[in-house]
Formats: C-alpha cells, sequence, structure tokens
C-alpha cells in the first residue's frame, strides 16, 4: 500500500489516462489478469469506515460484512431470510416473543473452530454494550433489555439472548417484532468471537488479519479503516458452503473520479464501475448500462442541536425544502435514474396490509417545488429570526456525484432566497460521518438505505435522542407515533401502518429533515459477470452464487 500511495501522489498533475493506467497496477487489479483464477474486479466509490460488525454503519462496510461473516439468516436471491448460520428456520412462540434456533454444526471460523451460540451471545452483547459506542445498538431494542443494557442501565449479560447448548439459541424480545426474521439476516447481528476480540483489543478488525471469519469470503488486502483504496473478498475454504463459491475472489478498488471508473471498465481492468451523471446520460444505451434501484433516500439534515440554531426555524427548511426542484435534479444533474421522493420513506419498500398499496404512493406526494412557496417562507423565516440574510455550509462526500450535486443546490438555493449565501464542504465519506456524529455541520447531505423492509428502518431514526438523528430533530407527536407503530399496534398491522403514515405526516409537515432523491445507481457491469444478488435493503451485494464466465 505504501508504494503504491506513494506512486499515485507522484502522478496528480499527470493526464487522466495515467492515471487509469496506475490505477490497474493496484494490488487488486493485478489478480483478474492472465491467471486462472475467477476474479470479479468491483469498483467502489467510498473507502471502508469500519470492518467491525458492532461498529459498522455504512453501505460499503455491511457489503463487507455481509460477504466474509454469515449470521443466523442470509437474505436469498428473492431478499427473502433464508437459514444461514442456522440449520432450519426458528421456532416461534405464538405470542412472537420468543425465538428457538439450531444452528448449524458444520459451520467453521476461517481458524477452524467451530460457530458456537456463545459467537452470538457474544456479538449481540458487545454491540448493546454502551462502552463498545454502537450507532447501531438501537437495531436491538426489540430484543429483551436491549435498550435498558445501551443505556447503562443493565449489564449486557442480561440481553435477551442465551446459549442451551453449543448449537441452540433462545431469544426472547421485549415486544413482537413483524420484521424480526430480517434482522437476523443483518449484518449488526452477527456472530463474534470473544477470543479474538479480546486479543486485539483496539486494533481489533483494523486490518484484515486481526479477525476471523466465517462466511463465503474472508476479508484480505485490507489495511486500515477509512483510509485504505483496495481491498479483497477471498473464498473462504472453510466455508460450510463452499461449492456453491465460485469466485475465487471480489477484487475491490474505490475510485472516486467517474471518468477514471469508465476508462477502467472499456480498459478491461473492471468488470463493474458505477456511473454519475453526464456519462450516465452517455451510456444509458449501452448494452452493459444497468440501474440499481435501492430503498435509499438522500435528504439534507439540518442542525437543529443548539437552542439558537436557525434550523429550528420550520419556515426556513421549508424555504430550503421548496425551493428544490427535483425532477430537474434527477434528470440533469443526476441521470442514473434516481426518483423524485414523495417523502422520506421510499417506494417499494413496504405495501398496505390491507390494500397492497405502497407506503410512499399512500403517505401523498408531500415533497413538492414551489418557487412561490420557498419565497413566502423564506420571508416569514428572516422575520422570525431577525436577519436580512443568513450564510449555509453543506457538508457532502468528496465523490463527482456529491460535489454535482451541491453545486446545483448552492445554485438553486442562493438563487430563489434572497440573501441566503450557501457554500460547500465536500470531504471524505469517513469524515462525514465524524462529522455528522459529533454535530459539526449546519446542513449535512446525509443518505439512508433501508435495513429490513419496513418503513420503520426510515421512521425509526429521527425520534428523538436516536443516535442516527443527527439534526436532533424533536417532535414529541412524532415520537409517540412512531412509539405506538412499535408497541401499542405492533400485533395490529393495519393501526401500525396508520402510525406510521401519520409520522410520516409530521416529520415532512416540519420538514425534520429535507428529502433530495430516492436512490438509484447506474451501473456498467461486464456480460462475463453472473448472478450477482442485489438487495434494496440491508447489505447491497451478495456475491456468494456469483461467477465470472469466461
Amino acid at each position: 500500500m505504501k508504494l503504491k500511495k506513494i506512486a499515485l501522489l507522484g502522478l496528480v498533475t499527470v493526464s487522466s489516462i495515467a492515471l487509469v493506467a496506475c490505477g490497474g497496477n493496484s494490488k487488486n487489479t493485478d489478480s483478474g489478469s492472465g491467471s486462472n483464477e475467477n476474479v470479479f474486479r468491483f469498483i467502489e466509490r467510498q473507502e471502508m469506515p469500519s470492518a467491525d460488525p458492532s461498529l459498522a454503519t455504512d453501505e460499503v462496510s455491511f457489503v463487507a460484512l455481509n460477504n466474509v461473516y454469515e449470521g443466523i439468516y442470509r437474505l436469498d436471491k428473492d431478499s427473502k431470510p433464508q437459514p444461514a448460520g442456522a440449520a432450519e428456520m426458528a421456532t416461534v412462540s405464538e405470542d412472537g416473543l420468543t425465538y428457538k434456533i439450531k444452528l448449524r454444526e458444520d459451520a467453521k471460523w476461517t481458524d477452524d473452530k467451530p460457530v458456537t451460540a456463545a459467537d452470538f451471545v457474544y456479538g449481540w452483547q458487545r454491540t448493546v454494550d454502551p462502552a463498545t459506542g454502537s450507532e447501531y445498538a438501537y437495531m436491538f431494542n426489540s430484543v429483551k433489555n436491549a435498550e435498558k443494557i445501551s443505556k447503562g442501565e443493565m449489564k449486557k449479560e442480561d440481553l435477551g439472548i442465551k446459549a442451551l447448548g453449543d448449537y441452540e439459541l433462545e431469544i426472547t424480545l421485549e415486544k413482537a417484532t413483524p420484521y424480526f426474521d430480517y434482522l437476523l439476516a443483518f449484518p449488526s447481528f452477527l456472530p463474534q468471537r470473544q477470543d479474538i476480540a479480546e486479543k486485539y483489543g483496539k486494533d481489533y478488525t483494523t486490518a484484515s488479519d486481526k479477525a476471523v471469519y466465517n462466511g463465503p469470503f474472508t476479508l484480505t488486502d485490507f489495511d486500515g479503516p477509512g483510509t485504505d483504496t483496495s481491498w479483497s473478498y477471498t473464498k473462504n475454504d472453510k466455508y460450510w458452503d463452499k461449492d456453491t463459491v465460485k469466485l475465487d475472489k471480489v477484487a475491490i478498488d474505490v475510485v472516486k473520479e467517474a471518468p477514471t471508473s469508465l476508462n477502467l471498465f472499456q480498459d478491461g481492468q473492471a468488470d463493474e464501475v458505477p456511473l454519475s451523471g453526464e456519462l450516465a446520460q452517455q451510456m444509458k444505451n449501452e448494452p452493459n448500462y444497468i440501474v440499481l434501484k435501492g430503498a435509499s433516500t438522500f435528504y439534507l439534515e439540518p442542525n437543529q442541536r443548539e437552542e439558537n440554531s436557525p434550523y429550528r426555524n420550520v419556515n426556513l427548511r421549508k424555504a430550503i425544502s421548496y425551493a428544490i426542484d427535483r425532477k430537474a435534479l434527477v434528470e440533469q444533474i443526476l441521470a442514473n435514474g434516481s426518483a423524485v421522493p414523495t417523502g422520506l420513506v421510499p417506494e417499494g419498500l413496504a405495501t398496505d396490509p390491507k390494500t397492497d398499496e405502497d407506503f410512499a404512493k399512500e403517505s401523498g406526494d408531500e415533497v413538492v417545488y414551489d418557487v412561490n412557496k420557498a419565497k413566502e417562507s423564506w420571508k416569514k423565516a428572516k422575520d422570525e429570526l431577525g436577519v436580512s440574510t443568513l450564510s449555509v455550509d453543506l457538508l457532502i462526500d468528496d465523490t463527482d456525484n456529491a460535489k454535482k450535486m451541491a453545486e446545483y443546490l448552492q445554485g438553486s438555493l442562493s438563487d430563489t432566497l434572497d440573501g441566503l449565501k450557501v457554500s460547500v464542504s465536500p470531504v471524505p465519506f469517513s469524515v462525514r460521518l465524524d462529522r455528522s456524529n459529533k454535530g459539526d455541520f449546519q446542513i449535512s447531505v446525509s443518505a439512508w438505505g433501508a435495513d429490513y423492509a419496513d418503513p420503520s428502518s426510515f421512521l425509526d431514526l429521527f425520534t428523538t435522542g436516536n443516535s442516527y438523528n443527527r439534526g436532533h430533530y424533536s417532535n414529541p407527536e412524532y415520537d409517540k407515533l412512531v412509539e405506538s407503530a412499535a408497541t401499542t399496534n405492533a400485533n395490529n398491522p393495519e393501526a401500525r401502518w396508520k402510525d406510521m403514515l401519520d409520522a410520516e405526516k409530521v416529520l415532512m409537515d416540519d420538514m425534520g429533515v429535507i428529502p433530495l432523491y430516492q436512490k438509484a445507481e447506474a451501473h456498467l457491469r461486464s456480460d462475463k459477470v453472473k448472478d450477482i444478488v442485489y438487495h434494496s435493503t440491508g447489505a447491497k451485494y451478495d456475491f456468494k452464487w456469483a461467477y465470472i464466465e469466461e
């Protein structure tokens, strides 16, 4: 890695063609050429912030974890939970509160030790332990005592999961949870080895050789979270279902510049690359062009932490929302198949249990572009805030796509809202996450992809005190509706659905967060690549069934 990075620094002023050649000499792209290995070469836009199942929060990390570990269930090719680490589907009590799970006895870690019930108990306890600092601890709130443990009110050993033997688990829930099967396939619920975590301490998972794995692949060539620009997933010969795994390796390179990615693809040095903006428009008639639509929403998150924050003003938030022409944004700037949102919850995530109507359509078209309303709301905001001008900074990722979107937002807001001065701060993905968590921003361009196929995956985020509510939006009515959906009406599908629709309406009436678009990604994928499994929720990619057909 050091040699590679020094070489790149020396080529900063060279042409893009030379940069492509340099990219082709990375530690990953060599592995697929001139060998008999079945290697899939995949371009990511961002570094991996964490390889720790308890600390990972982002799409890149979840894809890695999903392929190098295995939980109780795994989503199949139809995105349905199926037994994986479990030998069969769980036996569930009539009240939905107790799950008994038999684990497969042929599952092993890469050091040849068996995967046992104790590994799941330790992994779950480690994640909810407040000392770990997991932002995803809230995902365990449906498990008995998890919320109290996360708040430091109970011991982690009181979590509602216990080993009944080496290969049997009993899980007790706080409340019946309609989507719990999906959680059992989610990366935060993976097993972890206590002896390995304790052996490496603070260095646990910070490099590929500082962990053990039990998935279809092992993590290799990974040198550091948030900094490494290439790593691999290598076939795991210890995996119980290794005969199904056809790929020898998935070679990952991080390339943030879309033209460079395209050149790598056209030069045969990458098998799948993302496209954006003009390049997506130019390539959309190519036979290798595909659009992957996810259950994911990008939004502006105003920082309302401080009492004197101008972003606590609802008219300011509404003015910003009304001033954004989202149709132009998705068609002219992104041009990658992304869609105009109706609200926070994306289309295609969940349907009404009674009418089968999509949640996004049933909630109504709550996000609109209206210049007159934007100016009216802006005038009210200035009067209420006692200002004639306001400076706003947008915290964004440093990718081509994010920069183009930010330039568009900067122009739209400045032109429509007289006296609003908009600046842009592009930073690496891991830096944006860190600054967002610390509250070091004015407005962050954030995104959320559904962890499971239910509106609560989005709506839970913006309850008061949630760790992902980085802007600290707070509305008691909203909190009450989300809580009712999770408790009072958890076993009443129609009442629960209404709670969630009403909660979405409260959030959008407040513009607590400001939806920008429902994400889709335009990619070029070689026709040699077969059986890549893409999920719109949770970990996006599963390479277990994939192969390269020469």
